[in-house]
């Protein structure tokens, strides 16, 4: 019988919820541990693994294959990334694009002496949007590559909406613009503004007695967030906001317009619509789990990107059966 890959989650909220329910869905996988830095007993899982707390995971060390790691990209994943990935292979859906250069150099510091290996930045963006603009413009060299987001409800965003003083509740979606979406598809390969791109839409709770204009006029003009977007903020009440809008859809398309030989026009497009942004990110996170595993078993040890991994890699089929049933 072939032995189960033994899965590890760190961190335990909507991302680690969607890794136990993709394991559930993976055959050569099981779930070893659940680790948090909450009180073991206040967690209420979907099975019946066991829930330890993260100071005791050293213990597991060499009772788990992959360790998946849950947290969130602004202060969690630049500690434990590098922490963990020295005890064990680890995947991590790191998504500060920016940041993700030392990011990688900070994680493979600790993989590669400690032969373990860590693939950073799994998801759909950073992840299979990445991929997805690595074959555009390995394809068609000369052209222009576009990434839109949305219909989507953004967490970052949502969590800035929520810190403006006289919100009660609220949630932000990102919208593509239909115009520019069509020029790129029509491949006219316009220069397309921040604003141009898309456009921001916000739901708002009061709290009792604060000002909407003042709350809207916050929002709208907000650096870095919404500033440079055409930004509509609605007000609504509590019930109908929990109603209308608890669900974490997301999506987007990667777009590659370019010419070829006497200057025909070629348009790849890669699109995803999701019902659970969470979920979706965690299946992801998963079918690269089993990827780590065997690039160690490999002996490739130190820090990886999704650039780096043979696909072939994230199937439970055999390379022969990938070749018979997808080629």
């Amino acid at each position: 019988m072939t032995t189960k890959i033994r899965i590890g989650i760190a961190g335990y909220g909507n991302l680690g919820r969607g890794v136990e329910s993709a394991l559930a869905q993976n055959g050569d996988m099981e779930l070893v541990g659940v680790f948090t830095r909450r009180e073991p007993g206040q967690l209420k899982l979907l099975g019946n693994a066991p829930v330890l707390h993260i100071d005791d995971i050293g213990q597991y060390q060499g009772k788990i294959d992959v360790l998946i790691l849950c947290g969130g990209s602004k202060n969690d994943l630049p500690e434990q990334g590098p922490a963990l990935a020295a005890l064990f292979n680890t995947v991590d859906s790191f998504d500060t694009h920016a940041k993700v250069p030392e990011y990688f150099e900070a994680v493979n510091q600790s993989a590669e002496p400690a032969g373990n290996t860590a693939i950073i930045s799994v998801g759909w963006d950073p992840g299979l949007f990445s991929l997805n603009r690595l074959f555009g413009e390995a394809v068609l060299p000369e052209g222009a590559t576009y990434t839109f987001w949305g219909k989507g409800l953004s967490q970052g965003h949502s969590d800035a909406v929520r810190r403006v003083p006289g919100v009660k509740a609220g949630v932000q979606y990102t919208l593509p613009v239909p115009e520019a979406v069509e020029r790129v598809r029509n491949g006219e390969l316009p220069q397309l503004s921040t604003r141009e791109k898309h456009k921001r839409e916000c739901f708002v709770v009061l709290q009792e007695g604060a000002d909407a204009a003042a709350v809207e006029q916050a929002i709208v003009t907000m650096p870095d967030y919404f500033a440079d977007y055409d930004t509509t903020v609605n007000f609504l009440d509590e019930e109908t906001l929990r109603r209308d809008h608890e669900a974490m859809p997301h999506g987007g398309f990667v777009i590659r317009s370019g010419t070829t030989g006497q200057g025909n026009t070629q348009v790849v497009e890669y699109s995803l619509k999701l019902q659970s942004n969470p979920e979706f990110t965690a299946s992801v996170l998963v079918a690269y789990a089993r990827a780590a595993h065997r690039l160690n078993q490999m002996g490739q040890a130190g820090a990886k990107s999704v650039l780096d991994v043979p696909p072939g890699l994230l199937s439970p089929k055999s390379a022969a059966q990938l070749r018979k049933e997808l080629l």
